[in-house]
C-alpha cells in the first residue's frame, strides 16, 4: 500500500509537473502571438501606407492591391491557425487537470481505506495484547 502511494505521489507529481510546463508553454505561446498579432499588425498598416503611396505614383494599383490582399489573407490564415493550436493546447491542458484530480481523489481514496485498516489492525493488537497479559497472569497465578 505504501509503495502504491508513493507511486501515485509520483505520478502526481509528474503530472503536475506536466501541467506547469504546458501552463507556460501555453502563457509564452499567448504572449508570442500577441506580438506576433502587434507585428502584423504594424506590418500591415505599413504595407497599406506604403500601397497608397504607390497607387498615387504609379499604375500599377491592381497588381498592388491583390499582392496585399494576399498577404493579409496569408496573414490571418496564420492567426487562425495559431488560434487552433492554442484551442488544442487549453484542452490538453484541462484533461491533464482532470488527470490529476482523478489521481487525487483516488489517492485520499486509498489513503482513507489504508487509515481505517490500519485502525482496525490497531485495535484488534490491543485486543490480542489484552487477553495475553490477562492469559499470562492466570498462567503465573495457576503457577
Amino acid at each position: 500500500v505504501a509503495m502504491e502511494t508513493v507511486s501515485l505521489e509520483h505520478q502526481i507529481q509528474s503530472v503536475q509537473r506536466h501541467i506547469t510546463f504546458l501552463k507556460k508553454e501555453q502563457m509564452e505561446l499567448l504572449h508570442d502571438l500577441h506580438l506576433e498579432i502587434l507585428r502584423l499588425q504594424k506590418h500591415c498598416s505599413e504595407l497599406t501606407r506604403d500601397l497608397e503611396i504607390k497607387e498615387l505614383e504609379s499604375r500599377q494599383q491592381d497588381v498592388l492591391d491583390r499582392e496585399l490582399e494576399e498577404k493579409c489573407r496569408a496573414m490571418e490564415a496564420q492567426l487562425r491557425e495559431k488560434e487552433k493550436d492554442n484551442l488544442e493546447l487549453r484542452k490538453e491542458l484541462r484533461h491533464k487537470e482532470t488527470l490529476v484530480a482523478a489521481l487525487r481523489a483516488s489517492l485520499r481514496s486509498k489513503e482513507r481505506r489504508f487509515l481505517e485498516e490500519l485502525k482496525r489492525r490497531s485495535h484488534r493488537v490491543t485486543v490480542l495484547d489484552t487477553e495475553l497479559q490477562k492469559q499470562t497472569e492466570a498462567a503465573a497465578y495457576l503457577s
